[in-house]
């Protein structure tokens, strides 16, 4: 092969993956095309997927849960623990490290000068409180969740065991049925094949007077 030749062949060759190169990019570019949806369509999609309903499902119960929580706390524990720390809040509970400077005007209104300043570990406590009975809240849902399906299971375990069962005794009935009816079969058999035996013998006996 020449210079020229291979030189031809070269370029051919060159030409050849330019196309392809350009084939295979016009390719990609439809493929994107088609797979490009509109703006609302996507968010029709992303809003009617299940995990999004379930999320939104969760929140509200969540909501809901932490209303009830709260008005627990508020409305029975709180009172209870204010009427043993003799009528004050556990939220009250501070340590003053300053107290505060104030003034009283003229007009008998109260100036703050300077602020308390106060390690309110009453508030610390109360959100220590909150998380605990949360906790303890979340812990019984869950606990009595667990429980409802553990016996919904041993509830379908114990159906398909009974279902087992009689399966099993109507395949030993059909299998026993099916031995009967095989044995009456054979039965049956033997006393055809008797019965020609023994005709097929008169016949002989027959056939040999009437030679004689």
């Amino acid at each position: 092969m020449g210079k020229l030749d291979q030189i031809a062949m070269e370029e051919k060759i060159r030409k050849g993956k330019e196309k392809e190169m350009k084939e295979k990019r016009k390719q990609t570019k439809e493929k994107i095309k088609k797979e490009k949806v509109s703006f609302f369509t996507d968010f029709k999609n992303f809003i009617t997927k299940g995990n999004v309903l379930d999320l939104a499902v969760a929140v509200v119960i969540s909501t809901a849960f932490n209303a009830i929580v709260t008005g627990l706390v508020k409305y029975i524990i709180t009172p209870f623990i204010t009427n043993l720390t003799s009528g004050q809040s556990v939220e009250e509970w501070k340590y003053v490290l300053k107290a505060a400077v104030e003034e009283i005007a003229a007009d008998g209104t109260v100036n703050v000068i300077e602020p308390e300043i106060a390690i309110q570990y009453g508030l610390w406590i109360q959100t220590i409180i909150d998380f605990i009975i949360i906790a303890f809240s979340i812990f019984v849902v869950v606990r009595l969740i667990k429980n409802i399906e553990r016996k919904m299971k041993a509830k379908e375990i114990a159906e398909q065991e009974a279902a087992a069962a009689k399966q099993k005794k109507a395949d030993a009935k059909a299998a026993a049925e099916a031995a009967a009816a095989a044995q009456a079969e054979k039965e049956a058999l033997a006393e055809f094949y008797a019965n020609v035996k023994e005709q097929t013998a008169l016949l002989k006996d027959i056939s040999s007077r009437l030679d004689k």
